[in-house]
């Protein structure tokens, strides 16, 4: 259930290793066995418009925030868990998140090309449908596995610790976790993962950050990406870096184009040293 938007589903797993939720519609009316037409006239108004009791909305109140911290604390018990396994294997997990169209799968699959074999690379792909971006990434030769959410609007620490169990990522592999397409819900769901990445395409306009604060709070860095079509929207690149500041002082921001290659060199180098820091404590001495 996300905390945010109340968003529900049944997961289960095709037999190609993909993974899939539907809704709790249950394909009934929900039928108490009682007809509330009582067959008889009544000498007075159904009126209803008394007060209701104020203790009652304080409780219903008080059972959301239960179960909202029940939710997270589930969600980071399994994320704390796939944490572990990946300190384990000495693997950096980056989770990517952006409003839809920001062209994080193309970023993805440059990035993969880009790295040439270097070193592993493994990708979990979080759509409501299709498997379409999974099949763009296996085209670069790296192994996806996709989750199709269906109504879910995020990713959660259950659904990839399912994926790194069937992918397998080799030793010191770079994980990349392209969530769905979406500002709000993924920003409260830990996955295990070293960073939150926000991808924010030069399409979307600077104010982005002040609109949707609490996923550039949560993010370490700002891909701003499509920046090779800047000269042909009316972006404003410092006035973005300043918003995202307002939000998140300490965050990060390189300024990328995945169709041309511009600011890779830094983005390479920021995935470089990033790995180079899980690596090395754990596996120290």
């Amino acid at each position: 259930m996300c905390i945010t938007c109340g968003c529900a589903a049944h997961w289960h797993q095709h037999a190609d290793g993909s993974w899939h939720a539907h809704d709790h519609d249950h394909g009934h009316d929900h039928d108490h066995g009682h007809d509330h037409d009582h067959g008889h006239d009544h000498d007075h108004s159904h009126d209803h418009a008394h007060q209701h009791d104020p203790g009652h909305a304080h409780h219903g109140a008080t059972e959301l925030v239960r179960i909202e911290r029940d939710v997270l604390a589930k969600n980071d018990a399994i994320a704390t868990r796939n944490r572990l396994r990946l300190a384990r294997s000495g693997s950096l997990a980056l989770n990517f998140v952006s409003s839809p169209g920001s062209g994080k799968t193309t970023l993805l699959c440059r990035t993969i090309e880009a790295i040439g074999g270097a070193f592993a690379v493994a990708v979990i792909e979080g759509d409501q449908q299709t498997s379409l971006d999974a099949d763009r990434i296996r085209a670069t030769g790296a192994p996806a596995l996709q989750i199709n959410t269906g109504k879910g609007c995020h990713l959660d620490a259950g659904m990839v610790e399912g994926a790194l169990a069937r992918l397998n990522p080799a030793e010191q592999a770079l994980v990349m976790i392209e969530n769905v397409g979406n500002l709000v819900c993924p920003a409260a769901f830990d996955l295990g993962e070293h960073a939150k990445v926000v991808v924010l395409s030069v399409t979307e306009g600077e104010d982005k950050p002040l609109k949707y604060p609490d996923m550039f709070a949560a993010a370490q860095l700002m891909l701003i990406n499509k920046i090779d079509l800047q000269p042909y929207c009316s972006f404003d690149l410092p006035r973005a870096l300043d918003y995202a500041r307002r939000v998140n002082p300490a965050i990060e921001a390189i300024a990328v184009s995945a169709r041309d290659g511009t600011g890779f060199d830094r983005w390479l180098g920021w995935i470089d040293a990033h790995r180079a820091s899980v690596f090395l404590p754990a596996h120290a001495g």
